[in-house]
């Protein structure tokens, strides 16, 4: 079973998480309370970068949604940054690319 890392760090636009693994039923709420703990800024960005998300299941999903539920509470937008191709299938699929912001990488999510 593949595990989850994240990894956070700050830019100037606010911080970026970069997800590594699975983003799936048994790890989602290793996202969810990553993001909870963080403190947002109204303006702020909340960039997921997940150019090294391995698997992306519909709990996955739904952390990524909680996330976004995190950010617009706290007035921050939320971006999703190198979003695999089969994730971002998906996210079509569903209307879910209307929903959120997505970028080539996490360097054009963070420019201001």
């Amino acid at each position: 079973m593949s595990s989850l890392k994240i990894t956070t760090r700050d830019a100037a636009t606010g911080p970026v998480l970069e997800v590594v693994g699975h983003l799936d039923y048994d790890h989602a709420d290793e996202l969810r309370t990553v993001v909870s703990g963080l403190t947002l800024r109204p303006g702020q960005r909340l960039v997921l970068d997940l150019a090294a998300m391995e698997f992306c299941d519909s709990s996955g999903i739904t952390a990524l949604l909680a996330a976004r539920h995190h950010a617009l509470a706290a007035q921050a937008d939320v971006a999703l940054a190198s979003v695999p191709a089969n994730t971002l299938r998906i996210l079509r699929y569903v209307g879910l690319d209307q929903v959120f912001t997505c970028y080539p990488d996490s360097d054009v999510a963070t420019a201001p």
